[in-house]
């Protein structure tokens, strides 16, 4: 086998090492040191839904790289669960989770030699966290997404996690029952699997397909569905031959592809949360690339799929529909993919999707054929202003109203806004300001699920703006900007602004501007003071000092 790091060390010269001893007390024989070793990174977890169906697939993992010759080696790697933490101070380390995971990995694989890693994770910090480590090691390598969850119901309408939290604003503002409130928190999650939406775990596994460092097909299957399992243990049969044809992620991972990720994002209707993935996917690759991309490709990339939040479909009904190959192919076939591609199934990406149709099929309405677009641009602007002149990220789509000028009602928390919406002190026409929930200033720039689904709840989804240096859930949708830089705590402009200044959120003019003069603003910084960190210790702490910027990604290695 190529590139066998593992077998090397031990078989050459080292007759008595205790390197194979402690290998022999977990199952290896004298023929085992001749195979490649994979290691299987898991993240199963029973504190979500996402993660809790990841065993099960681990172990097809395990068996099928033992029927194809290779000798498997598992270990975990954490987790943390956003749609639990949302609105809370654990939230604050989900961001983080991602830079944990990488590292976890990464630690695991290259301390032990390993010829090969599959990652099986089903939570969105798993799959940019495993993307960036196994860019790093740069080692033969899969990635096997978890699944997605499958829809609940309640009364007829479908529900994915966004529900309960759109639930909570409804509920409030006297516009839902008790009865119908209950209801949808008990039925919202019916399965194992990962938000329903086109959410940021099936984003970024759409994302990782598109990247061709998962199979065809994958990024969309069901966690409970038999096809999820099977398409593991392929996986496996593939990465074993990769090792065998050293075939390395930064072959696979290149700048075309991530454009074509990008692309495949824009064309589904993902989250905004894969700006700040792919950044740092990217960074882990050293391949350049800027928040600027963004918007130059959203500009030819038109929305195919009516994904919720902001559409009526779950991930199932994409699956169902021809899932991201049938997408790929569509942007393929109007030249907007990169065809040439190499993939982990050792095909390029136009070799995969030579049997798949140019038209999407009829009787359907989740993907929309290129003629009849859901919107003819992207769906992720990228705004500058004098409020973030590195830049800040809004999703437009499901928007009627794409502009936004109003008083800004300022608050230095999630925490406090959020109460200030619960309570009625918010009004048609304002702009909040949440700040100081960027990654250095929050730390770990939480997602603002939480009062953006509560000003859904109310109705206040077209007529109130929102602009944070934190960041959104997929699930967010409506006049919201996030990723604004730099943040507050580092005296962005957005910690200047004053309660009732004039905002405006211009997505059409990608503008974000703060109506107060140059002078006013320098007047302002002069009595401008950073605020003490929140945490001095620990994990959170090590994070603050070492993350960057949100329009870099918000790495911690730049």
């Amino acid at each position: 086998m190529a590139n066998n790091r593992r077998s090397r060390t031990i078989t050459q010269g080292i007759a008595r090492s205790p390197n194979r001893a402690m290998l022999r007390a977990v199952g290896f024989t004298d023929a085992d040191f001749d195979k490649p070793i994979v290691g299987i990174a898991n993240g199963h977890s029973t504190m979500n839904p996402c993660n809790a169906g990841l065993g099960p697939l681990a172990a097809r993992a395990e068996l099928a790289l033992k029927q194809a010759g290779a000798m498997p080696q598992s270990f975990g790697f954490p987790t943390v669960t956003d749609g639990i933490a949302m609105g809370t101070e654990g939230m604050k380390f989900s961001l983080a989770s991602r830079e944990v995971i990488a590292d976890a990995i990464e630690t695991a694989v290259q301390s032990q030699f390993m010829d090969g890693v599959l990652v099986v994770g089903g939570c969105d910090k798993n799959m940019p966290g495993a993307m960036m480590a196994l860019l790093r090691m740069n080692i033969p390598a899969v990635f096997c997404y978890g699944g997605t969850i499958k829809p609940g119901h309640w009364k007829g309408t479908p529900l994915t996690i966004v529900s309960p939290f759109e639930a909570v604003g409804a509920y409030s503002a006297g516009k839902m029952s008790k009865e119908d409130y209950d209801g949808i928190e008990r039925n919202a999650c019916p399965s194992f699997g990962a938000c329903g939406g086109m959410y940021t775990a099936n984003t970024m596994a759409s994302a990782i397909e598109a990247m061709g460092l998962s199979l065809p097909g994958s990024s969309t299957q069901a966690n409970p569905d038999p096809e999820k399992g099977d398409s593991v243990a392929d996986s496996a049969r593939a990465l074993v031959k990769a090792i065998a044809r050293d075939l390395k992620p930064r072959d696979i991972v290149t700048r075309a592809s991530l454009e074509n990720a990008i692309a495949v994002v824009m064309a589904s209707g993902g989250s905004t949360n894969a700006v700040l993935h792919l950044l740092a996917i990217a960074h882990a690759a050293e391949i350049p690339l800027t928040i600027d991309d963004f918007e130059t490709i959203r500009e030819r990339i038109p929305v195919l799929c009516e994904m919720k939040p902001s559409g009526r479909f779950a991930v199932t009904d994409l699956h169902a529909a021809g899932g991201i190959p049938q997408v790929m192919k569509i942007l393929l076939a109007n030249g907007l993919l990169k065809g040439d591609c190499m993939t982990i199934s050792g095909a390029s990406v136009a070799e995969n999707l030579r049997t798949i149709p140019s038209e999407p099929p009829s009787g359907q309405e989740v993907i929309r054929p290129f003629s009849a677009p859901l919107y003819r641009q992207g769906h992720i602007a990228v705004l500058r202003g004098n409020l973030a002149p590195e830049g800040c990220v809004a999703k437009v789509s499901g928007l009627k109203r794409t502009r936004i000028t109003g008083p800004a009602r300022v608050f230095d928390s999630e925490d406090t806004a959020m109460a200030a919406i619960l309570e009625d002190r918010i009004r048609h026409g304002d702009v909040l300001v949440i700040r100081y929930e960027g990654p250095k200033g929050g730390p770990g720039m939480r997602e603002m699920l939480a009062p953006t689904s509560a000003l859904i709840g109310k109705g206040f989804g077209e007529s109130v703006g929102l602009i944070t240096d934190g960041r959104f859930s997929g699930g967010t949708w409506g006049m919201v900007v996030g990723h604004v830089a730099p943040e507050a705590y580092l005296g962005g402009a957005i910690a200047l602004i004053q309660e009732g200044d004039s905002i405006t959120i211009d997505a059409e003019q990608r503008l974000l501007h703060l109506h107060v003069s140059d002078e006013a603003l320098k007047q302002r910084r002069v009595g401008w003071r950073q605020p003490p960190p929140r945490y001095r210790r620990g994990v959170l702490a090590k994070y603050a000092q070492l993350v960057g910027s949100a329009s870099t990604g918000a790495v911690t290695d730049a």
